[in-house]
């Protein structure tokens, strides 16, 4: 999951060279959700709180943009306690063993228009696997604290099962209790890193 990891795609359409930058993502600012089927005919949504992460570019080769994020486990949010503390358990994120998901890139290609396709390698539950997230620019401004952002959503799916995540129950009819494909959604909107030291 990663959380900024479309931050970087959205660089794809600048131009010009000069010295690597980087973004630094403004939580206040940005979500990492997802949604999970229930029972096969409902959509469960919930969402990481914490996060942080940043987004290195190089203008003259954006397909050299590097993206690190890390997500705490801990911070799921699906807006109901026992169903949060159940997923934060052994049966699931076992979150105290493994407090952290990491999302660190490794390509970054072109689609059509403003849009992009961003691969990495996702650590979760102690298993990392590639994964491939389509995103799409947002757009770039200077806010009016003097900072200059961008901002990119991305989406994707991703099999719960491969990362050890496999808990679930078979109900009478035949059904899973909880799906397994996991569709994932990311807001992003990044601050350029403005290094204060003297």
């Amino acid at each position: 999951m990663r959380i900024l990891i479309c931050l970087s795609a959205l660089w794809l359409s600048a131009s010009g060279a000069g010295a690597a930058e980087v973004y630094d993502i403004d939580p206040s600012h940005s979500t990492v959700g997802f949604t999970v089927k229930h029972l096969g005919i409902s959509t469960v949504p919930g969402k990481f709180a914490k996060f942080k992460g940043t987004v290195t570019l190089e203008k003259h080769k954006p397909t050299a943009a590097k993206v690190e994020a890390v997500i705490e486990a801990d911070s799921i949010d699906t807006g109901i306690v026992g169903r949060d503390t159940h997923l934060k358990s052994p049966d699931f994120f076992d979150v105290t063993k493994f407090p952290e998901i990491r999302f660190v890139s490794t390509k970054i290609s072109p689609a059509k228009n403003d849009k992009f396709v961003m691969e990495g390698e996702l650590t979760m539950h102690g298993v990392t696997k590639p994964v491939k997230l389509d995103a799409v620019f947002g757009g770039e401004a200077k806010d009016p604290w003097g900072g200059y952002r961008a901002a990119c959503s991305a989406t994707g799916v991703i099999d719960r099962k491969d990362f050890g995540l496999a808990w679930n129950k078979v109900m009478e009819t035949g059904g899973l209790l909880v799906g397994e494909k996991v569709q994932i959604a990311i807001e992003v909107e990044g601050v350029l890193h403005v290094d204060k030291t003297p």
